[in-house]
């Protein structure tokens, strides 16, 4: 379901997908612990990445650019090939592709592990199967693109955590796969919700994932500007 499409009807349909405590919270029972296994932090200032799908990548980019220690965040594609990796190609669901955010972090600030608790927590709802709110289709699938062993080993350790402690009423359906390629995508989708905060859509799916952000990672939070560097 394409997003032009639902800002025209979006007193009917977006509010009932939408209108959560950020994005997954309306599904949380508990708030989503620490990860248990995880990467500690460096000890030198260094530069990894990490690639994740939660839906539209409007909102999760507008979350994971708003965290001390993230330097930079692209919108785009993964999953797919790059002869497909274009917003008309993607919207189709025949492409694999699943809208993505690539997320470079300095890992002497922030940890994966503690990427992951954000993405769970307020970036999206990971029990919602090939979809988000009222987006619909595999390439809004919840998944975790994985650059390495550790993040493999943390990100599956962290749903077995969150499932057997019963943090969300239905079990996470959030895919771990292997990073094959990260492709950017095209200018107009950067810093959205940044550039379009009277736009319906933005202001009831994403201007809440922020807001809860702000609440509920204080520590972690810095105001974003569209310089795309903290």
């Amino acid at each position: 379901m394409l997003r032009n499409r639902l800002i025209g009807r979006y007193a009917l349909a977006v509010p009932l997908a939408c209108i959560f405590s950020g994005a997954g919270q309306g599904a949380v029972r508990q708030p989503v612990p620490s990860a248990r296994v995880d990467v500690p932090l460096a000890g030198s200032p260094g530069k990894e990445t990490a690639v994740f799908a939660g839906g539209c990548f409007w909102g999760v980019q507008a979350v994971f650019q708003r965290l001390r220690g993230v330097t930079t965040t692209a919108a785009g594609y993964s999953g797919g090939s790059a002869e497909t990796a274009t917003y008309k190609q993607v919207v189709t669901e025949t492409t694999g592709h699943a809208e993505s955010v690539e997320v470079v972090y300095d890992p002497s600030k922030i940890t994966y592990g503690q990427l992951l608790r954000v993405f769970f927590s307020v970036a999206h709802d990971p029990t919602e199967l090939n979809r988000q709110g009222p987006d619909v289709g595999t390439s809004y699938r919840s998944a975790i693109f994985y650059a390495n062993e550790d993040q493999k080993r943390v990100a599956a350790a962290y749903i077995v955590q969150l499932d057997a402690a019963k943090i969300f009423p239905k079990r996470i359906v959030t895919q771990v796969a292997p990073l094959k390629h990260f492709y950017r995508a095209e200018d107009y989708h950067q810093d959205y919700a940044l550039h379009n905060p009277d736009n319906p859509y933005i202001q009831v799916c994403d201007l809440p994932k922020i807001s809860a952000l702000k609440k509920e990672f204080p520590d972690l939070f810095v105001e974003y500007k569209g310089t795309n560097k903290q």
